[in-house]
């Protein structure tokens, strides 16, 4: 590796992508395909430089995204903040988001939810915010993509049938008060794909629109020349342009993500491995950004049914492949 490049080793992150569910009707595929391209973009060298270990980085996708395996995840990063006092924290959770029409409360239903007892058994809100709170990190982010579109695992007529048989729920985006509630404490930050009713679509087969315009902020979309650190601001800025834009240009859309920025910025990863943004800024690294994304889709369309922890990931040498 080039002496350009450093490790951004203060970086902890818990990729949650539910994709398979138990109950195969509410299996969201595309979410892994998130999961596995934000995981790639990051251990990258050459973009994000997280360090490609368990020490640093898990995911849970598919069959291991249980609840229990959830809250050991958000127990592991509450162990790295009190191990490490400049630990960043970045928790991704792409899935399905519902609300009880009856009670309110909002569920985040991971891949061992029970359909005849669906509240009694999904991950609840309550239960999820009551584990961040105990992540004493001075710098946590969270993205909760959990509105997603009619049709983006199945068809829509096995959407219609899915709406008749939960009808005492509704997919929304986090409310205000969840959102609230989890960004309750010192440094943190919560981004949600979409607002209310508003849904999350697919870019492609490769990822959704929200992952990649994610990816390419990562890449600096949203920074000027000489930065040599993403910020939540970039992130922020980009997202809040590109994702609209571009649901509107795909399906005449609206989905606009929500962002909450009140505890302050935050470096939450290297930009180009740390050696940032050209004279040209963004311009001039974007087809090379835009390429990389696309490499990475290959990969996870080729292998990635089999990426779900590091040590796979790692004898699959996906950085390799598009350097």
């Amino acid at each position: 590796m080039s002496d350009n490049f450093s490790k951004f080793n203060n970086g902890y992150a818990l990729l949650i992508g539910v994709g398979e569910s138990k109950y195969a009707p509410l299996s969201l595929p595309v979410t892994v395909k998130d999961t596995q391209a934000i995981y790639a973009a990051l251990i990258d060298p050459e973009l994000c430089a997280y360090p490609d270990d368990k020490d640093h980085i898990r995911v849970l996708n598919n069959q291991e995204a249980t609840q229990a395996a959830i809250l050991n995840g958000l127990n592991w990063l509450k162990e790295k903040a009190e191990y490490d006092t400049n630990a960043t924290i970045f928790i991704y959770y792409s899935g399905h988001g519902w609300v009880d029409k009856n009670t309110q409360k909002y569920y985040l239903l991971q891949h061992d939810i029970k359909p005849t007892k669906l509240a009694a058994s999904a991950l609840s809100a309550e239960i999820f915010t009551d584990a961040l709170r105990q992540i004493e990190a001075e710098r946590l982010f969270v993205v909760i993509d959990s509105c997603h579109a009619a049709g983006m695992a199945t068809s829509k007529e096995a959407d219609l049938e899915l709406e008749e048989e939960f009808d005492d729920f509704i997919r929304l985006a986090p409310s205000k008060g969840f959102i609230d509630a989890l960004k309750q404490g010192k440094g943190r930050v919560v981004f949600t794909s979409s607002k209310g009713e508003q849904k999350s679509y697919i870019k492609d087969n490769s990822c959704s629109i929200y992952t990649y315009h994610f990816l390419e902020a990562l890449q600096g979309a949203g920074n000027k020349s000489g930065d040599t650190e993403v910020r939540v601001s970039n992130i922020m800025n980009h997202l809040g342009k590109a994702v609209f834009e571009s649901a509107r240009q795909l399906y005449n859309a609206e989905q606009e993500p929500h962002f909450d920025l009140d505890a302050g910025d935050f470096i939450i990863a290297k930009l180009r491995g740390g050696k940032g943004l050209p004279s040209k800024g963004w311009d001039e690294v974007k087809p090379e950004a835009t390429q990389k994304i696309n490499k990475i889709a290959d990969v996870i369309n080729q292998h990635g049914k089999f990426i779900t922890n590091i040590n796979e990931a790692r004898d699959l040498h996906i950085g390799d492949v598009y350097h």
